[in-house]
């Protein structure tokens, strides 16, 4: 059953920058043009707990965020496949988590790309992290920039969105 703060003039939307040790959310409202900034946080797990439960506490944390801020929207950051083969697998183990808990709001998901969202902020696809969180937090007219980049991360992700068009 999906629940929603939005109206048919607004647009509550989640951002997601999945991560087995810390998995960014951020929550934004889409009115009448404007993007509203709503909420911020990281879910972090301990490198020292099994795996399973790492991933079990962040499907916990993540539905009681979306039980809190009701959003009719998602979006998620796709994997980037760097250097290191071995944190892709244990990001797309909590990727999948994540993606369970959206599906089971019954949320629409918009899956991005790093370098769709960097396109969307910053309008660059070679934009450096920090180029992304000033650009965040200048669109979002925040005093500062948003804390930690994996919470920026997720706003940017939910501009991109926001951008896009209804999902």
């Amino acid at each position: 059953m999906k629940q929603s703060k939005s109206t048919p003039q607004s647009r509550r939307i989640i951002g997601v920058d999945p991560g087995l040790a810390s998995t960014g959310w951020g929550v934004i409202e889409a009115v009448n043009g404007r993007l509203v900034y709503i909420a911020h946080g990281c879910i972090e797990t301990k490198a020292d707990m099994p795996r399973g439960e790492r991933l079990f506490s962040i499907y916990n944390s993540f539905l009681k965020v979306l039980k809190t801020y009701k959003p009719a929207e998602a979006s998620i950051e796709n994997l980037y496949f760097g250097k290191n083969i071995s944190s892709a697998m244990t990001v797309s183990e909590a990727r999948g988590i994540l993606l369970l808990a959206l599906t089971s709001r019954g949320l629409p998901v918009l899956e991005l790309t790093p370098n769709e969202i960097k396109k969307a902020v910053v309008g660059v696809t070679r934009a450096e992290k920090n180029q992304i969180q000033e650009m965040v937090r200048f669109i979002l007219g925040l005093k500062e920039i948003p804390k930690p980049d994996h919470a920026a991360d997720a706003l940017g992700a939910a501009i991109c969105a926001a951008n896009a068009g209804k999902l």
